[in-house]
């Protein structure tokens, strides 16, 4: 009983879990039946051409949105049971998001914009969001408005807001999206250097040469898992 009892109470290798998932939008079907495990310090690709469900797959994984049908569990929690408060608390303290869209308070600077996240998450720390803004190469800009800052700058700036509250898994939606090829290439450093700390990076991304910096990519299509690619050799996901 007592081996049983300590078999039961080990944590799960997943820090993401969706099962049978499904999301309909009135009769059009957006993801159907995707079962999906991320492990722990894992680096993934979510892939597919437009309208493949990934973002949509992406705003369900990061509760911005709900699932039609099935399950969502995120660090051992079962993301059915939160209400809109609950999944609001719960991004707060184990999600940190980059977008494509830079989304920073045009009147605060790059230190205000990344305690700002700290805000919602009731723990205000300076010295905290210094740092990170010296983690991703900041620490001489922290004073500058965003009209201050380059694209690659303002993007740096989200990942430092996505980091202050130390989250588990960090999600990237496009995160290149806005920039040269320059400033993608220290912004994909940057998240790969996380991965390497022990982030879990799920990126969402259409962009071919963005997938090769995960360990796993996950194709969509028409709202289907279609198939993943492990260390570039596509292998067939099995429901």
């Amino acid at each position: 009983m007592m081996q049983q009892q300590t078999e039961q109470e080990q944590p799960s290798p997943w820090v993401i879990e969706t099962r049978h998932l499904y999301k309909r939008f009135d009769q059009v079907i957006a993801l159907d039946d995707i079962n999906l495990q991320i492990k722990r310090s894992e680096f993934i690709a979510i892939m597919g051409a437009s309208g493949s469900g990934k973002t949509t797959l992406m705003n369900i994984l990061t509760c911005l949105d709900t699932a039609s049908e099935g399950q969502v569990i995120l660090d051992g929690t079962d993301a059915a049971v939160l209400d809109e408060e609950g999944r609001r608390a719960f991004r707060a303290d184990k999600i940190g998001l980059v977008f494509q869209q830079f989304h920073l308070i045009p009147f605060l600077t790059a230190l205000e914009n990344v305690m700002l996240a700290q805000h919602y998450h009731s723990v205000v720390d300076e010295a905290a969001a210094r740092k990170v803004l010296e983690q991703v190469g900041l620490a001489h800009r922290v004073d500058h408005l965003p009209s201050q800052l380059s694209g690659g700058e303002q993007q740096r700036v989200c990942i430092a807001r996505a980091l202050v509250n130390e989250p588990p898994v960090i999600f990237a939606d496009e995160p290149t999206g806005n920039l040269d090829e320059q400033n993608e290439q220290l912004v994909l450093g940057l998240l790969e250097d996380l991965h390497k700390q022990g982030r879990t990076i799920v990126m969402v991304t259409h962009n071919p040469e963005l997938g090769k910096f995960a360990d796993r990519i996950v194709r969509l299509q028409h709202g289907k898992y279609l198939s993943e690619e492990i260390n570039h050799h596509e292998v067939e996901h099995v429901n």
